[in-house]
């Protein structure tokens, strides 16, 4: 079993002021990775992310997730090896193919989107581009749909579920079987991860909106995006998923920063 790490998904910044110290916050507050989703709002998180990296000292920073349509591969090759370089590897690439309803932006940008299947095959071929280069950061692919998965069998170093809100552990257990045959000699060499949503029980305005469920609703359901409030009980649940699926990678939104630590230390005192 590989050790756990622990990151905060962050996807709102007002000013750099504040994004500056929310990584410092980050860091302070134990955690592994600060990962920028894609666009942060309206900004880009490659600008983002430098300035996080230039006021913390061992914080690993990221991107959860890019969408490859946005970009053309050998821009961001170029943008991710700087990053990689300039903060001596504290950078890890996360790319996905793009959430729904990201065709606007992607026009914005001069960019095409394209159908789901086009999409894979064009972030294959960033990918290849990517690994050109022997000095490289480390490269974690997101998905649940099986040709995502099988993408991220053969590539990637890093691979996080993502699961829709409901996901029961039933559900999650077939997910992550269907990987690990995939995976296949490569297994080993894999992080498994996953994106939780919330912890606790209470309503969330928000979540309820993108997600089409409440808070409430999720935990009540047993859905493996959230985590009990009560740090005991949810380091139990992790420690249960990494002996039984492998997951050692958990990340969560950063408005849920401060339990989410509470929880996270819960689980490195059980031996995580």
């Amino acid at each position: 079993m590989k050790p756990f790490r622990f990151g905060v998904v962050a996807g709102y910044s007002p000013d750099l002021t504040s994004w500056t110290a929310q990584a410092e916050y980050v860091e302070k507050l134990g955690f592994d990775t600060l990962l920028a989703t894609d666009p942060v709002g309206a900004a880009d998180p490659f600008v983002l992310l430098g300035a996080a990296a230039a006021v913390t000292l061992d914080l690993t920073i990221g991107t959860f997730v890019l969408a490859d349509p946005f970009r053309d591969a050998r821009a961001l090759g170029w943008q991710a090896q700087t990053l990689h370089q300039q903060t001596g590897g504290r950078f890890e690439l996360g790319l996905g193919v793009g959430r729904p309803g990201a065709e606007a932006h992607a026009e914005s940008l001069g960019r095409e989107f394209g159908e789901p299947g086009e999409r894979i095959t064009r972030m294959a071929e960033t990918i290849a581009h990517l690994k050109r280069s022997i000095d490289r950061p480390r490269l974690m692919l997101a998905g649940g749909g099986p040709k995502m998965l099988a993408l991220a069998a053969q590539e990637a170093d890093t691979v996080t579920f993502t699961w829709k809100p409901q996901t029961t552990e039933a559900d999650a257990e077939s997910i992550v079987d269907r990987f690990r045959k995939l995976a296949d000699e490569r297994l080993p060499d894999i992080e498994l991860g996953l994106n939780l949503m919330a912890v606790g029980d209470e309503p969330s305005p928000g979540i309820a909106r993108w997600a089409g469920v409440d808070v409430p609703e999720l935990a009540a359901a047993g859905a493996v995006t959230v985590l009990p409030a009560d740090p005991g009980q949810a380091a139990e649940r992790l420690l249960r998923w990494r002996e039984r699926w492998g997951i050692s990678y958990v990340t969560i939104n950063s408005g849920y920063a401060e339990p989410f630590a509470a929880i996270a230390e819960e689980v490195r005192l059980a031996g995580g």
